[in-house]
């Protein structure tokens, strides 16, 4: 067998749940990480050797419909690859844009920076190595959640301290900030049925859903707490649901902040809102 072979039989099987373009993409990322090999490898029509006893389990995985993020157990972020499980949300591109926009708006030195509901911990330790004068925090809910925060934090050497804090009942721990930024939950309960089956049945519903008659709860007690520990002029980014921008933006100005802005993805799609205090 070749490993072109192998490459046809996975994706055409792969082809009725994913589309041509995904399911091809999903196996050269297989084989990529089981084999070494890149898509002209594959192209090129190489013998194959001893296929990986864990590979065909990883496939029959892709073929539940399971993320390809969790298969392998880690997930591209901001050139890095970070760890990801059952724990964590899966780390987005919308994500990296608000990570940076953050890098882009705020090289001045001795930042601190608090990351609020961290999962992976892909936003500050990004943060951190890439503005690596800043004094980073984080805290999620989740003690699931921080101990993968953790680990990606050892593995890529990343300075970030974290907690483990429910923001929704308790205070924030730290103090004299200059950026708070929060990707929090977002998604209306009543979104589910527009879900894709892999986010919907593998993706922690603690960091998704929020309920229908306060879907901004999360930003009105974050935005609230941080009054009381944000320096003058501090400042705040959020990722959002694109359909919640104005509500947000609103909130917002009704709780004293300045210079609010929606910002679109590069999907034209608005997904970031900041603002200073």
């Amino acid at each position: 067998m070749t490993l072109r072979s192998l490459f046809t039989t996975y994706s055409e099987k792969l082809q009725p749940i994913y589309g041509k373009q995904e399911a091809e993409s999903l196996v050269f990322w297989l084989f990529e990480a089981f084999f070494n090999k890149g898509k002209m490898d594959v192209l090129k029509d190489e013998a194959l050797g001893e296929i990986p006893e864990n590979l065909q389990s990883a496939f029959s995985q892709l073929l539940e419909k399971k993320p390809i993020q969790y298969v392998l157990g880690e997930a591209p972020f901001y050139g890095r690859a970070f760890k990801v499980n059952a724990s964590v949300l899966i780390p987005r591109n919308e994500t990296e844009e608000l990570v940076h926009l953050i890098i882009k708006e705020n090289k001045k030195l001795n930042l601190r920076i608090l990351d609020i509901g961290t999962g992976s911990g892909c936003i500050p330790i990004s943060l951190a190595l890439e503005i690596p004068s800043s004094k980073i925090f984080a805290l999620d809910i989740s003690k699931e959640a921080l101990d993968v925060a953790k680990e990606n934090a050892k593995k890529h050497e990343a300075p970030v301290a974290f907690f483990q804090v429910d923001i929704l009942n308790e205070d924030i721990p730290v103090k004299d900030l200059d950026i708070i930024v929060s990707n929090p939950p977002y998604v209306c309960e009543s979104e589910k049925a527009l879900m894709h089956e892999n986010v919907l049945n593998f993706e922690p519903h603690l960091a998704l859903f929020v309920k229908d008659n306060d879907p901004l709860i999360f930003y009105k007690i974050i935005a609230k707490k941080a009054k009381s520990v944000l320096r003058s002029s501090g400042k705040l980014y959020f990722e959002i649901n694109e359909a919640l921008g104005e509500r947000v933006q609103n909130l917002l100005k009704e709780q004293g902040y300045k210079e609010i802005m929606i910002l679109k993805d590069l999907n034209n799609r608005d997904r970031i809102v900041k603002a200073k205090l």
